[in-house]
């Protein structure tokens, strides 16, 4: 499904890539030139406080895999903290092997901060996952390609190449290679399939993260009966997340946040929203796509802003030839580009779905 993006110069004097007209530069690089009235660090909750004080410990002030300084990423399911070009590799693994938070931009419990603790942080895990590199093998440094980021990565926790072990590695293709069962650490064979079987998901670069909030859904089409039990997945190329499932409701309210990252080619956001059946496949109950190319480059202009004043970016007008209930505006707001989205579902009866996007330009 293809959605038009009328784009309208707001009243603040801003396009939606973000681009200042003649009348308002002066005022803008007066705001710009100002400082922040708050700091992050004023701002941070217990659980928070506890995170920065073990990032700053001596393993963790680096990159667990590539040793970039000051990471600010974090692998809740591996204890890692890592940069902002290796978390993206990270999160096209899945979050069944590592579910990636920002130490700042995500709320943290108590329960996360002490389960990372336990788990000893960068030094202790790596002696874990790194305990047998081949000596001909580089792990890779700051400058590293993505290509060579995403090979150490997946090695080191998908397939776990680098752990003590007995020698021998189950295959994790079975169904794709139906003769291979085991195969040695130290075997070129086995490093000649982990290159051709690897994803190639990782080998993307990637400019920034989106967050979506999944606000609500509204009138959402009958699954089972006299309603439905709905949940949203939203995929931006190859990567995937889903919100969790609310049961019995054709209005339900989630105000659930999901994080992808954004590749330098952009695709649409893709939407689809799913009946969860127990005994039977899912029912589809609506779709839609979301051009977010206009968020990212308004992102990517003020990503070294310190304008605390809130101001209209650009506007998505709503018309006939797109699914927008109302106009979508990009605003800046506390110093982030957010955009507000209310659209109708497609290929469906009935169904209005609400959600807010952020967009967090690709800076460490």
């Amino acid at each position: 499904m293809e959605m038009s993006t009328e784009q309208e110069t707001s009243s603040a004097g801003h396009n939606a890539a973000g681009h200042n007209t003649a009348g308002s530069v002066s005022c803008l690089l007066d705001l710009l030139r100002s400082d922040p009235t708050t700091s992050w660090s004023n701002r941070m909750t217990g659980p928070q406080i506890r995170l920065h004080s073990l990032s700053h410990e001596s393993g963790n002030r680096f990159c667990a895999d590539c040793g970039s300084p000051d990471p600010k990423w974090v692998s809740i399911n591996l204890g890692v903290f890592v940069c902002i070009k290796c978390s993206g590799v990270h999160r096209s693994l899945g979050v069944h092997i590592s579910k990636i938070l920002s130490a700042k931009l995500d709320e943290w419990t108590e329960e996360q901060v002490n389960a990372l603790i336990e788990m000893g942080g960068n030094e202790a895990l790596n002696r874990k996952y790194e305990a047998s590199i081949p000596e001909n093998f580089t792990k890779p440094k700051p400058d590293s390609s993505i290509e060579e980021r995403s090979d150490f990565i997946r090695r080191k926790y998908e397939l776990r190449q680098f752990c003590e072990s007995d020698g021998q590695l189950y295959c994790p293709y079975p169904a794709r290679i139906q003769s291979i069962k085991f195969l040695k650490k130290n075997d070129q064979n086995y490093l000649n399939f982990l290159t051709v079987m690897s994803p190639q998901a990782g080998m993307i670069e990637f400019v920034g993260l989106i967050k979506v909030v999944i606000v609500k859904g509204t009138n959402l089409a009958i699954r089972d009966v006299m309603t439905s039990d709905p949940y949203v997945i939203l995929s931006l190329g190859q990567q995937s997340v889903k919100t969790r499932v609310i049961k019995s409701s054709l209005n339900p309210v989630w105000n659930e946040q999901l994080m992808l990252s954004i590749p330098d080619q952009i695709p649409p956001l893709k939407l689809l929203v799913y009946d969860k059946d127990t005994f039977s496949t899912d029912d589809f109950m609506g779709q839609a796509e979301i051009d977010i190319q206009p968020l990212v480059s308004a992102a990517k202009a003020y990503e070294n802003s310190t304008i605390n004043e809130s101001m209209q970016l650009g506007k998505w007008v709503a018309s006939k030839d797109n699914t927008l209930v109302k106009d979508s505006i990009i605003s800046l707001v506390d110093g982030k580009v957010k955009q507000d989205i209310t659209l109708r579902l497609q290929n469906v009866e009935r169904g209005i779905l609400e959600m807010e996007l952020e967009c967090v330009p690709l800076i460490q």
